[in-house]
């Protein structure tokens, strides 16, 4: 039941967060779409890999052409602009977002299944193939 409510509300955040973005922005200070610093440049592509796209699900913001992408983008660039370290940025987001918004989440104890399911199965695969080896062994001989 949390995980539907989670759901839930995380496309809700999605579908009011180009809304909400536009209207911090207003007034903000102007940022381009790329830095004339290199160093600053750098580091915005940077953080924009480390952030899934929640339209797109399997791309990260820099890859991503989706309105939430741009979005995102454009709140990255603001906060590095405004001197914010790349975890403000990230804890800002995971806050709004979620830990699905991070290309990499964290192991908590909410999702110690997801990270551990691919091992549970591939030991499931592995011990019904066994089992079937040594039965057929068993009859041939």
């Amino acid at each position: 039941m949390k995980t539907v409510i989670a759901l839930l509300l995380m496309m809700v955040s999605v579908l009011a967060a180009p809304m909400s973005s536009r209207a911090a922005f207003a007034g903000a200070t102007a940022v381009g779409d790329t830095f004339s610093d290199p160093a600053k440049e750098a580091r915005a592509r940077n953080l924009q890999r480390q952030l899934r796209c929640l339209v797109c699900q399997g791309e990260s913001i820099d890859e991503s052409g989706s309105p939430f992408a741009a979005d995102v983008r454009h709140l990255v660039r603001q906060e590095i602009a405004d001197g914010k370290s790349d975890q403000e940025i990230e804890d800002f987001l995971v806050a709004r977002y979620g830990d699905f918004i991070l290309m990499k989440p964290p192991v908590q104890a909410d999702t110690w299944l997801l990270w551990l399911a691919p091992f549970v199965v591939l030991a499931a695969g592995g011990t019904v193939a066994w089992i079937t080896v040594k039965k057929a062994s068993r009859r041939s001989a």
